[in-house]
């Protein structure tokens, strides 16, 4: 057994009053935010100084004392937003060290910052309400209990709802060994077809509810900039987006929890998802949101002590199982081989490669020790 860190997420149901609270809470953590920000890049501009997370958060104190609406707000959750600005400039640094694109730390606006943190104490669970230092006590709906220990606890506001989100460490019990193996074909006819034939349909849930995003995206259009009623416009655009990202992601777990529990030994292409959100099929690759279900499965099967392997992708859909090579275009969704007579699905056959190549991975690196010291298999020897 070993220790993972899980994220419990319920729905909180704060008063009018509340809300008023929580609203100004966020616009103080965001105007911390752009304050230090602003800090840091102007001591480098003007004095090739750096400064640290350290040196802003002794600053607290003095801020708390001159004004009486940050004092308002529990003290590590301010250091908490100072510590994603240092953050924020950390990965800044590192991408610049591996020279990939650095993109400059930004300073964010009240309607883009919709969380703080707190980040070991300040909250409270009892009786069914969640008491929230320098806040209150707010009604939670807890439709299943948190097991393991509270690390932290973020609130979040998502299109006018309010969540509380608390990370939780907990021992991870990992499932009994099983001696199946599968690989995945994921693809936009079928979300995924596995290697034993079986096809995953496709629910294509933004396709299916854009007739809806229309209507809400030309009540917008229709309302006055600024007015009350463009805003509840634009709440009710947000609610929708908000309910498709749920229904994917509740079927992305439903389907990885199932691949998890049955199977030993997953194969996955290694897609580039970017590459593939560039081209014409880029609504259609973005609606199944392929990257989100393989890091759900990956953690899953970390999790359960389940072995996933990715594979290049490339060519597993144009070759034969028996190993001739049998060109395709995109269109053609059937597999015929002229070798060896193998007739079958397209994505099908793909499969089939994937687990092949996985497997083969999996066996080249189980020997990778041995190879790496000859010596030793001259001593066993």
């Amino acid at each position: 057994m070993w220790k993972i860190r899980k994220t419990y997420k319920y729905r909180l149901y704060p008063t009018k009053n509340q809300i008023v609270i929580l609203d100004k809470q966020l616009a103080l953590c965001c105007e911390l935010y752009n304050a230090a920000l602003q800090e840091r890049r102007d001591a480098w501009k003007m004095a090739r100084k750096s400064i640290d997370f350290r040196s802003q958060s002794d600053q607290l104190p003095q801020i708390k004392a001159d004004r009486l609406d940050v004092n308002g707000v529990y003290s590590q959750v301010l250091q908490d937003v100072l510590h994603r600005v240092d953050k924020t400039f950390q990965s800044f640094f590192r991408r610049v060290r591996r020279k990939e694109t650095p993109g400059f730390p930004r300073f964010r606006s009240r309607a883009w910052y919709d969380s703080f943190t707190y980040p070991q104490l300040g909250f409270a669970i009892k009786d069914a309400r969640l008491n929230l230092s320098k806040i209150g006590s707010i009604k939670i709906k807890l439709h299943r209990p948190v097991d393991g220990k509270i690390k932290t606890l973020t609130i979040k506001r998502a299109a006018g709802k309010w969540y509380a989100c608390f990370s939780v460490e907990m021992e991870n019990v990992p499932f009994s060994p099983s001696s199946k193996s599968i690989g995945i074909d994921i693809g936009l006819t079928h979300f995924a077809t596995l290697s034993d034939g079986r096809e995953i349909d496709n629910p294509r849930f933004f396709r299916t509810a854009e007739a809806a995003l229309r209507i809400a995206q030309r009540k917008i259009a229709r309302r006055k900039r600024d007015s009350r009623r463009r805003r509840k416009a634009i709440r009710l655009l947000q609610r929708t987006h908000v309910h498709i990202g749920c229904q994917r992601s509740n079927f992305h777990h439903q389907v990885s929890r199932a691949l998890v529990n049955a199977y030993g030994f997953i194969a996955v292409e290694d897609l580039n998802v970017k590459g593939l959100t560039k081209g014409m099929l880029a609504k259609s690759v973005s609606d199944a949101g392929w990257s989100s279900f393989i890091a759900k499965l990956a953690y899953k099967a970390e999790n359960a002590g389940r072995m996933l392997i990715k594979v290049d992708p490339r060519g597993t859909s144009q070759t034969c199982i028996c190993g001739a090579s049998v060109p395709k275009t995109l269109g053609q969704r059937w597999h015929k081989c002229l070798d060896c007579g193998l007739s079958l699905g397209r994505d099908h056959v793909a499969a089939k490669n994937i687990l092949g190549l996985g497997l083969s991975l999996q066996e080249s690196r189980a020997m990778a020790p041995f190879l790496e010291k000859p010596s030793a298999l001259a001593v066993g020897s």
